[in-house]
């Protein structure tokens, strides 16, 4: 008994160890995060590249395929954003009035660590660009409108603390130029920098658009400011013209309207139409350049519509609307408003001719009244003589 006790001991001992043991452990691998982690600024204005180098002791994942998590955001932003890439570097941009900061780990699959990913710790790296100036020197009031998809155009004010002195100078860039280009053509006031009037932008749509406008002054440092847009998403165009409004019956209108000129695409069109009723207005959408209404009452005088266009869902994300049309109008009463306008002249005519007709006809009646009285003393003379 003493023996089979003790057989039963030492198996429970050596269940328990064998229990501990055969978890693996995969707090013993270990990987090391990447190397040299910095945030690089090639000079496009906010669009920066994020690049390092792999970790160190790698040669018992030589086989394996490393990946790195890449997390990154403009500092004060609540979310990061995330990549998961093969590569040794990524690029993106970021708004450069604030500072950028990010972090990367290397990540092991887990056909490579018994069934558990194993992640590294984190390295981190910020940027700031360097410090130049008070806030209060930085223009005011940045307004940029891409207007009719053709002419880009971009006006600013000075900055409150600026001096009388103090002038702007504007450069851009966006992928596929070279380097960041300054504005061509200024739009001055006084001798000072309060715009710029851009050149034909090819290959600029769809993708973002750097714009930095700093200043040079001699009594103090100005602070730079920097914008990030895409041109498609701030697009003013024209107006409809060529405005018709029909009543096909006594219940239906139809309106239409010309597609703006210029390059936009029909497709790319939404319209807002404002109707008037005699004194009620209202307000509805749509993408074709046509709508029929219907009329609220068949005994309306007057009818009225104005319309203006703006970029719609389907080829931007936003836009700016246009100035409204001229408005184009109908009267219920024209017919009337038509007899009375030929009536009237009419009328004074009719009557001009009855006066002058009258004034005729006395002034004759008159005239043989004269003649037949001079006949008639002289037959009398004649009379008295013989």
């Amino acid at each position: 008994m003493a023996f089979a006790h003790l057989d039963v001991r030492r198996f429970c001992a050596l269940l328990i160890c064998t229990m501990f043991v055969s978890v693996p452990s995969n707090a013993e691998i270990k990987v090391n995060p990447p190397e040299d982690f910095e945030i690089v600024d090639p000079g496009y204005l906010g669009y920066l590249s994020l690049q390092w180098q792999p970790p160190l002791f790698l040669d018992n994942f030589k086989d394996c395929p490393i990946e790195y998590e890449l997390k990154y955001r403009n500092i004060g932003s609540k979310y990061w954003k995330t990549i998961i890439t093969k590569n040794l570097h990524y690029k993106d941009g970021f708004d450069l009035n604030k500072g950028v900061e990010a972090k990367i780990h290397t990540l092991v699959p887990a056909q490579c660590t018994n069934g558990l990913e194993v992640r590294s710790s984190w390295s981190e790296a910020t940027y700031w660009t360097s410090p130049r100036g008070n806030e209060d020197t930085k223009v005011r009031e940045m307004d940029c409108v891409y207007y009719n998809w053709q002419h880009l155009l971009c006006s600013w004010k000075p900055g409150v603390s600026a001096h009388l002195v103090t002038n702007y100078q504007l450069f851009y860039w966006f992928e596929g130029l070279k380097h960041a280009i300054q504005c061509p053509d200024y739009i001055k006031a006084n001798g000072k920098n309060t715009g710029c009037r851009f050149p034909h932008l090819e290959s600029s749509d769809y993708k973002d658009f750097y714009i930095c406008v700093n200043g040079s002054s001699e009594s103090h440092p100005i602070q730079p400011s920097y914008f990030i847009f895409q041109l498609q998403n701030i697009v003013k165009p024209l107006p409809p013209e060529y405005l018709s409004l029909t009543v096909e019956n006594s219940e239906e209108v139809n309106l239409r309207w010309s597609m703006p000129k210029g390059p936009i695409p029909a497709k790319c069109f939404i319209y807002e139409i404002e109707f008037t009723e005699d004194d009620t207005t209202w307000v509805t959408t749509t993408v074709e350049n046509e709508i029929q209404i219907t009329r609220t009452s068949n005994e309306s005088k007057k009818l009225c519509f104005l319309v203006r266009s703006k970029i719609n869902m389907y080829c931007s994300d936003d836009g700016l609307w246009s100035e409204w049309s001229d408005e184009q109008c109908w009267k219920g009463d024209k017919w009337k408003e038509t007899v009375v306008f030929f009536l009237i002249p009419f009328a004074f005519i009719s009557l001009f001719v009855l006066v002058i007709t009258c004034l005729l006809l006395y002034n004759q009646r008159a005239l043989l009244k004269t003649i037949f009285y001079a006949k008639k003393e002289v037959f009398s003379h004649q009379e008295t003589f013989f």
